[in-house]
């Protein structure tokens, strides 16, 4: 069975929110991380709602209010979202609050609104849906464990339309705590210069990006995800190797038959050079791009890249700022998408055209 891209809603930190703009205007940073542009939201949340809600949440509704206008499509059959670190800002909140009161009188707001479920349960509440709700947590793969949870329901007939999503935020205290850790690189950069600087580390990112998936095929429908897969720790090249072929193998399709490779390349020399192994060996004499300059790097970035290969799809259009080399000129009708987190979660997407 097809499963078909019907809406998508991003916030991200380029101006991605209006659907109708496709990386025109770029984003220039000289941060240390990468902060989400943020819309208007009380054109979908009401303003005594928005005072009580933390940035991920808003930014989390948002998304997905827009994908489900962008459907045309009400209530979902089911809302799944993925997660690596869930509301960081609410959970910083309640434990300063235990330690500045010494455990008392607490306020129980960011306590509630810390878990990890929150934002699929928040969006839920705003639209009155009781259907299947999940939230996977699963760090570098926790967005593609709730991609394979929708496809799943879609192809059992137990939904028509699914509304899957990944989020995570950054925020100061979770920089500076994951640098400490060897995360990010040692002295700001400017983020179209990520590949340039021969350093270890990575620059940080944050994002919100909803789809709404749909069994039924469309003429408004993006793009279809024909595959996804994920594998972990991976011994060296020859085992990454071996699962992509795999993966094309169990998808019918040969690796001549894909238009388009989207990497995720973060800017860390450490972790970098499995993609350049497989752009000079296996994946030779094909067309690349890569996000991460555009985002950052989080654990949920591969929902920025699912949004950008059904951009690329459905307008038959490769922004430069994407691009990893000369590009043929050809129509776009398989994009294969390879990620991977700190070399230990891996993920492939396989996305065609409608």
């Amino acid at each position: 069975m097809e499963i078909y891209i019907k809406g998508i809603g991003n916030i991200s930190p380029q101006n991605t929110f209006n659907n109708e703009y496709f990386l025109e205007e770029i984003a220039e940073y000289q941060d240390d991380y990468l902060k989400c542009i943020e819309p208007v939201y009380k054109k979908y949340i009401k303003p005594m709602l928005l005072r009580r809600m933390s940035r991920i949440i808003k930014m989390g509704i948002y998304a997905a209010k827009v994908s489900l206008d962008d459907a045309n499509i009400d209530i979902p059959d089911a809302i799944i979202s993925g997660t690596g670190l869930g509301c960081i800002e609410d959970t910083e909140k309640f434990l300063s609050s235990m330690i500045i009161n010494n455990e008392r009188l607490l306020n129980p707001t960011p306590f509630i609104q810390s878990t990890h479920n929150t934002i699929s349960a928040q969006i839920a509440l705003m639209l009155k849906c009781h259907n299947y709700n999940y939230t996977y947590v699963h760090r570098g793969i926790s967005f593609e464990s709730a991609l394979l949870d929708s496809m799943m329901l879609l192809r059992e007939n137990s939904a028509n339309n699914v509304l899957v999503g990944g989020v995570d935020e950054i925020t100061h205290n979770s920089f500076l705590i994951t640098k400490r850790l060897g995360h990010w690189k040692n002295l700001s950069i400017n983020n179209l210069e990520l590949l340039n600087n021969k350093t270890r580390g990575s620059i940080a990112g944050e994002g919100a990006a909803f789809f709404v998936l749909s069994n039924i095929d469309s003429k408004q429908n993006y793009a279809k995800i024909k595959s996804v897969s994920t594998f972990y720790k991976p011994e060296n090249y020859k085992t990454v190797k071996d699962n992509i072929t795999e993966f094309l193998k169990n998808a019918e399709i040969k690796i001549n038959n894909i238009d388009l490779i989207i990497l995720g390349l973060n800017g860390d020399t450490k972790y970098d050079d499995i993609y350049y192994q497989l752009m000079n060996n296996y994946f030779k004499n094909k067309n690349f791009a890569y996000y991460k300059h555009l985002c950052g790097e989080y654990h949920t970035s591969s929902s920025f890249v699912l949004w950008l290969g059904a951009k690329i799809l459905k307008s038959q259009f490769i922004p430069d700022i994407v691009k990893l080399n000369k590009q043929q000129d050809k129509p776009i009708k398989n994009i294969l998408i390879y990620n991977h987190y700190k070399n230990i979660n891996h993920s492939l997407i396989l996305m065609t055209g409608c």
